[in-house]
């Protein structure tokens, strides 16, 4: 009589055919200024088992701070948003948190756009009319990639840790625009007058008056019209985030 072929046990004591294992979490913080897409994408996520949403922000930054906190695997960032736009907020964090995974989503399908976001090291850059299956497999890409680049970043220093070098401003191909005065040209293009600029950024109206002279002479421009038309060309805010008027 032939002896009876062994089942393979299974994880959960059954016997049968082995468990198919299981991804690791992936952690995440969405950041975009319209709501029903948050509620969307979060929806979408969490559909998928293993990628969880650890917090929303609803611009630029808000996201720097709730990153710096969290410390998520992966951040999922709009472009274009209030406050701080999505390529000053991915310099900033990355500057400061070089191991999270920055996914560009955006509407976007400019060369320009994409290669501005490789420049300042974001993961994936991803369009918003793409599918699920190909977002989630973005995602779960750039968290993987990341460990490799880390991994392969210490082994040639040498050494655990350390920071990664500061990458370029958005605006790097425009004369020497420091951090505070591409948030300041942002706010300006946005319709804040100086006294909300000043309450916004946690300044005196004073320095942002000067800082705002300072704009209008290393771009010579010298209207606020002018700051937000170029505000708008070089991607610091969309013609839907301008103030008033213009």
């Amino acid at each position: 009589m032939a002896e009876e072929p062994k089942r393979v046990p299974r994880r959960d004591g059954r016997h049968g055919r082995a468990e198919p294992k299981a991804r690791p979490t992936t952690t995440i913080v969405l950041v975009d200024d319209h709501t029903l897409v948050v509620q969307g994408l979060k929806a979408l996520l969490h559909s998928e088992g293993d990628l969880v949403v650890v917090g929303v922000a609803s611009d630029g930054r808000r996201a720097v701070e709730l990153v710096s906190r969290l410390h998520p695997d992966v951040v999922v960032m709009d472009i274009a948003m209030p406050r701080l736009n999505g390529l000053e907020a991915t310099r900033q964090i990355l500057q400061t948190d070089p191991d999270v995974a920055i996914v560009i989503l955006s509407a976007h399908s400019d060369p320009e756009y994409i290669e501005r976001t490789r420049e300042l090291g974001a993961a994936a850059y991803v369009l918003k009319d793409s599918s699920l299956s190909a977002f989630a497999a973005a995602i779960r890409a750039a968290k993987t990639s990341r460990g490799v680049e880390r991994a392969s970043q210490e082994e040639r220093r040498g050494t655990k840790g350390g920071r990664a070098p500061a990458r370029a401003s958005p605006l790097a191909s425009v004369p020497s625009l420091s951090v505070r005065e591409v948030e300041v040209l942002q706010l300006i293009a946005e319709g804040m007058a100086n006294k909300q600029t000043a309450a916004e950024l946690g300044i005196s109206i004073k320095t942002v008056e000067k800082h705002r002279q300072k704009l209008m002479t290393k771009l010579d421009i010298h209207d606020v019209a002018g700051l937000t038309r170029f505000a708008i060309a070089v991607g610091i805010i969309e013609g839907r985030n301008r103030g008033p008027g213009y």
